[in-house]
């Protein structure tokens, strides 16, 4: 059995596992502005974001948290989530997807 390398550069930032046996979907996110972010939406997977720096308020349900680099943050299946990068620095994460597919729906 030969196991697939994938280079992360012919990604564009999305790997949908279907195309590459996986049963996990992740996106490499970088932002670089300050309030930027997607809008609230939902999956009806849970949805783990792996912070590698700079920082963001997300928006889970009706909590509202500062997420930090360092830290792992993980949104159940089905409930409504956002954020914002706050702050000057890079935001840097990893959105790792329990599907082996993207499947949002925005909510605005």
């Amino acid at each position: 059995m030969a196991i697939p390398i994938i280079e992360q550069s012919t990604l564009a930032g999305d790997f949908e596992g279907f195309a590459h046996g996986s049963e996990v979907s992740f996106f490499l996110e970088r932002i670089e502005g300050e309030g930027a972010g997607p809008r609230l939406h939902r999956h009806p997977y849970s949805e783990t974001f792996v912070i590698r720096s700079g920082a963001a308020q997300f928006t889970v349900g009706d909590e509202k948290i500062i997420a930090t680099g360092g830290q792992i943050l993980v949104v159940p299946a089905l409930v409504p989530h956002r954020f914002e990068v706050v702050g000057s620095e890079v935001y840097e994460a990893i959105h790792i997807h329990a599907s082996e597919r993207f499947i949002t729906e925005w909510l605005e």
